[in-house]
C-alpha cells in the first residue's frame, strides 16, 4: 500500500514537473507583452503596477503600438492568412477527391500506392527538396510569387492528406451514394451532396493540419519570396532582431501572440463544432 501511495506521488510529481516545463513559456508569451521591459522571466503585469508592486512588472500597451508602427508586422499576418487558407482550400478539395476516387475505385496496387507517398512525403520532406524545388519555380517563373508557393506547399502535403482523409471516407456508408445514383446524381452531385456532408469532420480535421503547417512554414517562404512585403510572419519574425543579432524582445513576445492566436482561435473553433467525436460522418 504504501509502494502505491508513493509511486502515485511520484506519478504525479513528473506530470506536474512535465506540465511546468510546456506551460512556463506559454505564459511568459502571454505576460510578456504587456510588460514595459520584458525578460525571460515569468512576471504577471497588473494595471497600475510597478517594479515595487510584490515583484510584478509595470503594465503597459506600448509594445502592441510598437508592433502596430511596424511597416511590416501586420502585413505579414495577412500574407500568413493567404498563404494558409489558399494552401488548406487546395489540399482540401484536391485531397478529397483524390481520397474518394482511391477508396471508391479498386485499382492494381492501391494501397501500395498510398504508402510510397506517405513514406516519400516523409523522406524527402521540404529541406531535402528544396533544390529541385527551387528550380522548378525557377523554370516556370513563380520565384516571388504567392501563388508558386501555395502550390509547392499544397504538393507537399497532399500525399498525407490523401492518407488521412482516406479513412474517413472508407467508413462512409456506401448505401447513401447507390440511393443517390438511382435518383440519376452523377459523380460529382454524389461527392458534393452525399460524400462532402458525410465527412466534413474529417476534411476539417485536414484543414486544421494544413493551416498550421503552412502558418509556422519558416524555408519555403524565406527562399522563395525575396520580395518584403509578401513575406508572412513566419519570415517577418525573423527581422525582429536589433543590428548586432540581439533579440528585441518587447516586439518578439508581442509580434509572437499575435501570431499564435488566428491559430489558436481556429483550433478551438473547429474542436468545439466537431469536438473530434465524429469518424466518417458516423457517431461513435
Amino acid at each position: 500500500m504504501i509502494r502505491f501511495v508513493l509511486g502515485r506521488i511520484g506519478f504525479y510529481a513528473l506530470v506536474a514537473v512535465v506540465l511546468a516545463f510546456f506551460t512556463l513559456p506559454l505564459l511568459w508569451l502571454v505576460t510578456a507583452p504587456f510588460t514595459a521591459d520584458p525578460t525571460y522571466e515569468v512576471r504577471v503585469p497588473l494595471p497600475g503596477g510597478g517594479r515595487g508592486d510584490g515583484g510584478t512588472a509595470a503594465f503597459t500597451w506600448d509594445n502592441f503600438r510598437a508592433v502596430l508602427e511596424h511597416p511590416y508586422a501586420l502585413p505579414s499576418l495577412y500574407n500568413s492568412v493567404l498563404l494558409s487558407a489558399g494552401t488548406a482550400a487546395l489540399v482540401v478539395l484536391l485531397a478529397a477527391l483524390a481520397a474518394y476516387a482511391l477508396s471508391r475505385v479498386r485499382l492494381p496496387g492501391r494501397d501500395a500506392l498510398l504508402y510510397v507517398l506517405l513514406l516519400l512525403s516523409s523522406i524527402i520532406t521540404g529541406t531535402a527538396a528544396i533544390v529541385p524545388l527551387f528550380q522548378l519555380a525557377v523554370e516556370l517563373d513563380l520565384i516571388d510569387s504567392r501563388l508558386g508557393l501555395v502550390l509547392i506547399l499544397t504538393g507537399g502535403l497532399l500525399p498525407a492528406a490523401i492518407f488521412m482523409l482516406k479513412d474517413f471516407m472508407d467508413s462512409t456508408p456506401k448505401s447513401y451514394e447507390e440511393s443517390a445514383r438511382v435518383f440519376g446524381a452523377s459523380p460529382l452531385q454524389i461527392v458534393r451532396h452525399v460524400v462532402v456532408p458525410l465527412v466534413r469532420p474529417g476534411l476539417a480535421t485536414i484543414a486544421v493540419w494544413a493551416v498550421a503547417n503552412v502558418w509556422g512554414n519558416f524555408l519555403m517562404p524565406y527562399l522563395l519570396l525575396s520580395d518584403v512585403e509578401k513575406q508572412p510572419a513566419a519570415v517577418i519574425t525573423y527581422t525582429l532582431y536589433t543590428e548586432g543579432g540581439q533579440a528585441n524582445l518587447r516586439l518578439l513576445s508581442t509580434f509572437g501572440l499575435l501570431y499564435s492566436v488566428p491559430v489558436v482561435l481556429m483550433y478551438l473553433f473547429v474542436s468545439k463544432k466537431y469536438g473530434f467525436r465524429f469518424h466518417g460522418g458516423i457517431k461513435r
